[in-house]
C-alpha cells in the first residue's frame, strides 16, 4: 500500500468490481469520455480482471484510492500502468474519481505518488497521458504535475483528437 498525506493507495481487489462500476457506471464521470459510462457489471469485472493480470505481470498498476480518514470507501482508481497508444505501448497515467470527491486536489496528490513510483521506484524514463481537449480539469491537473503537451492522438474515431501529455524523469526530479 502507498500512502501520501490524504490517501491510501491499494491494489484493487475483486471486491471492487462494485465500487468499480458505480464510479465507471456514473454519467457524470463520464462527461468527457466519448464511449460513455459502463452499462453493467460485466464490463466492470473485465476492466477489473485486466487490471488485476496487469498487477500480476507486473507488481504494479491502477490503484482502489481510499482516504485516510475513510480507509474502506473507495473514492475512485488510478495510477499508472502500461497502455497501447494506437500502435505503440506507454506508461500511462490516469484516474477517475467518484464525483463527490472532486475538486479536492486528489488527483494531484495521486498524479504525484503515481509519478514518484514510476520514476524513483520503477526507474522509468518517461509518462505520458492521454486527455480529452475538453477536459479542462485534468488538463489543469497534467500541468500541475509538471506534464507537457507534446501532441495528440487520434484515438477516438470520429471525435477530436486527445492531447497527449509527457514528462521525463529529469524533469520529474527537476521540480
Amino acid at each position: 500500500m502507498h500512502k501520501t498525506a490524504r490517501l491510501l493507495l491499494r491494489r484493487p481487489d475483486p471486491d471492487d468490481v462494485v465500487r468499480l462500476f458505480a464510479i465507471y457506471g456514473d454519467p457524470a464521470t463520464n462527461i468527457y469520455n466519448p464511449a460513455g459510462p459502463f452499462r453493467d457489471l460485466q464490463k466492470a469485472q473485465t476492466v477489473l480482471d485486466v487490471w488485476l493480470s496487469h498487477w500480476q505481470a507486473r507488481g504494479f498498476g491502477q490503484w482502489a484510492i481510499a482516504t485516510r480518514e475513510a480507509p474502506r470507501e473507495i473514492i475512485g482508481f488510478g495510477g499508472i500502468a502500461w497502455r497501447r497508444y494506437v500502435d505503440a505501448d506507454a506508461l500511462n497515467l490516469g484516474y477517475r474519481f467518484d464525483a463527490a470527491a472532486w475538486g479536492r486536489g486528489y488527483a494531484t496528490e495521486l498524479g504525484q505518488a503515481a509519478l514518484r513510483q514510476a520514476f524513483v521506484d520503477l526507474r522509468e524514463p518517461e509518462v505520458f497521458a492521454i486527455v480529452r481537449p475538453a477536459n479542462l480539469p485534468s488538463i489543469r491537473v497534467l500541468e500541475k504535475l509538471g506534464m507537457q503537451r507534446i501532441g495528440a492522438l487520434d484515438d477516438v474515431p470520429g471525435q477530436p483528437q486527445s492531447h497527449l501529455y509527457r514528462i521525463a524523469r529529469e524533469a520529474a526530479v527537476a521540480r
